[in-house]
């Protein structure tokens, strides 16, 4: 069966298909290390924690590590940094081959295929995306996986433009990057990425309150609605002015790239989805930044996306599926035998 995998800089999620449903699996992309003795080591087994054990003491992984870092006011570190593997970080691989492990599983079959999401190319900094994309590449061929990437902005497309037949721009609002495709019939025509995303909200809003930025990343993974009128000097009203800014940077970049290429004459759809895009008021904002942008293309619809967080793992699974299917016709072409070859089985058969 085949698989999609989102790897993201806060959450990493597999998507596969059981009978008619699309199952996710996910987890947190952190660690965090802590003192070890055998009763430490024992209460994490009991509750199940995720863990791994080093000389100095043992590095708690995933979701867990992001819980125990808010109860004792520490920052989880964090494999990936800006939407590709951080250089600061000298566990980084080892502890996201854990991770994407724990996440993927075994292979239920030899070769099995798996699409997982890269960052495209970002138009604001000079970060390099190869070397995390080939790395991440090896490091699920090592499990086992016929893998294949995608670029996180077509992925949200192929999940969520299908209706358009793939014809539309994607955007993820990841946590470290914010990534951007325009696709015309599945076919990109223009894609980048931009270092700002829901890190980049977090680290502004920390800056302007000075509240310790692993609660304001808390704060807004509770808030279920960004707010309309602005309450000075609350984490609230700071998340909600760099939500605002980072949509503007994000059309601002998006007219940029528009004016480099020449699209069909039609109206694009727009699918918004990614992490950082699942407060309620997200779209709603998107859009009307959107509307008053006279982008050099006509806009359709702007699609409100029913789980952000998913999607860009279900276009990776769609595309594997894809990929599956067409290996498998491929095959089944192998093995039919030629018109001329089964006139020569029946004469001998004669």
């Amino acid at each position: 069966m085949a698989k999609g995998l989102d790897i993201g800089t806060m959450n990493i999620i597999c998507a596969e298909k059981d009978k008619n449903d699309i199952v996710f699996t996910q987890q947190r992309n952190a660690f965090m290390e802590l003192d070890s003795n055998d009763l430490t080591k024992t209460m994490l087994d009991i509750s199940k924690v995720l863990y791994i054990e080093r000389k100095d003491g043992i590095s708690l992984l995933g979701e867990d590590a992001f819980k125990f870092a808010t109860i004792f006011e520490k920052e989880a570190r964090r494999p990936m940094t800006h939407g590709i593997i951080s250089p600061r970080e000298k566990e980084a691989i080892p502890i996201m081959k854990l991770i994407v492990g724990e996440v993927l599983g075994q292979p239920k079959k030899q070769n099995e295929v798996l699409y997982i999401s890269t960052p495209a190319n970002p138009i604001d900094t000079d970060l390099n995306v190869l070397y995390h994309k080939k790395t991440m590449e090896m490091l699920t061929k090592g499990l086992k996986y016929d893998t294949h990437v995608i670029d996180e902005g077509l992925a949200v497309i192929y999940s969520e433009l299908s209706d358009n037949n793939f014809t539309g721009i994607g955007i993820s609002v990841g946590a470290g990057m914010t990534n951007v495709t325009l696709a015309y019939l599945a076919t990109p025509l223009m894609s980048f990425s931009i270092a700002r995303g829901g890190d980049w909200i977090d680290e502004q809003a920390s800056k302007s309150t000075g509240m310790p930025k692993e609660h304001v990343t808390a704060t807004k993974e509770k808030i279920s609605k960004l707010s309309k009128e602005v309450k000075m000097g609350s984490v609230e009203g700071a998340l909600t002015i760099y939500y605002d800014a980072l949509i503007t940077y994000v059309i601002k970049n998006l007219n940029r790239k528009l004016a480099e290429i020449t699209p069909p004459n039609v109206a694009f759809p727009v699918a918004i989805a990614g992490g950082s895009a699942q407060p309620e008021g997200f779209f709603d904002l998107f859009e009307k930044r959107l509307r008053e942008a006279n982008l050099r293309v006509d806009l359709a619809k702007i699609k409100h996306v029913k789980d952000p967080l998913l999607s860009v793992a279900r276009g990776c699974l769609i595309a594997a599926r894809t990929q599956e299917e067409k290996g498998r016709q491929q095959y089944n072409q192998t093995q039919t035998p030629t018109q001329t070859q089964t006139k020569s089985t029946q004469k001998k058969k004669k």
